[in-house]
């Protein structure tokens, strides 16, 4: 579920960007007075045991981030398709292993539209070879997406996006011998007309 992110005060310090991906997931950080977003590292997208997930939460305990923020990729008009369904499930499942660790930091799902295009040109004007790109390309989107939001925040002087609650822990319903569980229904899910993101 996601919840319009709160007007006023805005977290300070070091922030996390992500860039979803099928295939990878794009990692930055920006520093402490964030001013500046910088690449950080490429993580494997592993969906069936998720260390990707787990990888991101460590780094925010190792850093002592203060807010992650997960681009929601939407098309030109606006609008929410798969891969921005993706983004969502994969917010909620960073939110709840945070919640599953006690560390109460905030996952922010912000507008990400064209982040992979302008990362892409970006490498491109750089000087590195398009071959290149695929090794980068998904931390360098991850930066734009936290650079994005950290500038907002402070034009704004409030918080942006829309935080993230996790899904609700699961409940053993006993009596069979078997782990059944309930899990709440997604709350914001984005329409599954496209074909995602293959990056």
């Amino acid at each position: 579920m996601t919840n319009p992110a709160a007007a006023g005060a805005y977290p300070q310090g070091i922030k996390l960007g992500v860039d979803v991906g099928t295939v990878r997931v794009g990692v930055a950080i920006c520093d402490r007075d964030s001013i500046l977003a910088t690449p950080y590292k490429t993580l494997d997208r592993n969906a069936r045991k998720n260390s990707d997930v787990r990888v991101i939460a460590n780094l925010v305990e190792e850093l002592g981030a203060v807010q992650v923020i997960v681009g929601l990729p939407r098309t030109l008009k606006g609008e929410e398709r798969a891969s921005a369904k993706m983004a969502v499930d994969y917010a909620r499942l960073l939110a709840g292993e945070l919640a599953a660790r006690a560390v109460d930091v905030p996952v922010n799902l912000v507008d990400e539209r064209l982040s992979s295009v302008t990362a892409h040109r970006n490498l491109h004007e750089a000087g590195m070879s398009s071959r290149n790109h695929r090794k980068v390309v998904d931390q360098v989107a991850a930066a734009g997406i936290l650079q994005h939001a950290i500038d907002m925040q402070k034009a704004r002087g409030a918080d942006v996006g829309s935080r993230v609650t996790p899904p609700p822990p699961s409940v053993d319903l006993g009596g069979s011998g078997q782990n059944d569980t309930v899990r709440a229904a997604p709350g914001e899910t984005a329409q599954s007309s496209d074909n995602g993101r293959q990056q």
